[in-house]
């Protein structure tokens, strides 16, 4: 039998354009803005959706108005709004604003963790220790992320092992929901196999599920075009769960080379076309990517908000 011969039939969007769609941008896109934007996401049939970060304003400067966007969204049963959470500081943030879901992060890689925390992988998982053990004192849902899974800008290629001993510590802290970065875009279809392949030797699977790629999300940039060939190769490993990002929009700050994220439209119209659900009108999705174009376009044309090298 041919490839693509063991395919779900739906799977689950994490869009994350409100949030790393927008971090990279030159200009801070207006609160009013984002807020439209989501709401229109939502409008689309979008059921989780990354909407802000709670890390440090003048390190994202684009992402510092992430407690006042939470709370001026409309309360929506059936979706869910995710923030992003570096550590116990950004936690408290979060739920100031009413959080009830929220991302943490590390990498596979010491220099990029460095770069983008402050800290080292060990330090890194010390701090999502605390970050954890309150998320769920809270009852808060939970993900995490593993940057630089298959690649990093400082210290070439991350080999698969390392990335599924990573998995499996932060399983083993209680994250079972894990999305695994291509930060660079340089992954290609057989890379992203063998890191499968890794994951599934040497990471747990989620509690109560019998595979390790169980709760597992893949997470692409779109660098070298090759992020729908990279999903296809998840899809039919059993992977259900892919972040997107509408227009393309997003990159790294800290990772020079990054470009944007696979498209959420080009996805979803590939989904469709294999007969596997997605939930996506794309007729509004595309509506709302033309309401955040507006807004992006005049905030490009003016000077960056931040110029220092990052």
């Amino acid at each position: 039998m041919g490839v693509l011969t063991h395919l779900p039939g739906a799977v689950r969007l994490v869009e994350v354009g409100p949030r790393d769609g927008l971090q990279n941008e030159p200009r801070v896109v207006p609160t009013e803005d984002k807020v439209r934007f989501i709401e229109a996401l939502a409008e689309a049939g979008h059921r989780h959706i990354e909407v802000a970060s709670m890390v440090r304003p003048d390190l994202v400067p684009q992402l510092a108005d992430g407690e006042e966007v939470l709370r001026r969204l409309q309360p929506r049963p059936e979706v869910v709004f995710t923030v992003l959470v570096p550590n116990e500081r950004g936690l408290e943030r979060a739920l100031r604003a009413g959080a009830r879901s929220i991302a943490v992060f590390t990498a596979a890689s010491d220099t990029f963790s460095r770069k983008n925390t402050g800290a080292s992988i060990e330090e890194s998982l010390k701090k999502l220790e605390a970050v954890v053990r309150r998320a769920r004192q809270e009852n808060l849902r939970l993900r995490g992320y593993i940057s630089t899974a298959v690649a990093c800008p400082f210290e070439g290629k991350t080999a698969p092992e390392k990335t599924a001993a990573l998995a499996s510590r932060l399983r083993g802290l209680g994250i079972d929901n894990l999305s695994l970065g291509d930060t660079l875009g340089v992954a290609d279809p057989l890379s992203i196999d063998r890191l499968l392949d890794a994951i599934e030797e040497k990471c747990p699977p989620p509690e109560g599920e019998s595979s390790a790629l169980s709760g597992l999300a893949l997470h692409l940039h779109d660098t070298y075009k090759r992020a729908l060939a990279n999903a296809l190769v998840g899809l039919e490993r059993g992977i259900v769960e892919f972040d997107a990002s509408a227009g393309g929009l997003g990159g790294c700050p800290f990772a020079p080379g990054a470009s944007g994220n696979l498209d959420t439209a080009l996805l979803v119209e590939t989904l469709h076309a294999m007969g596997i659900e997605t939930g996506i009108d794309l007729a509004r999705h595309r509506r709302a990517v033309e309401i955040i174009r507006g807004p992006l376009t005049a905030a490009r044309n003016l000077e960056p908000t931040n110029t220092r090298e990052r």
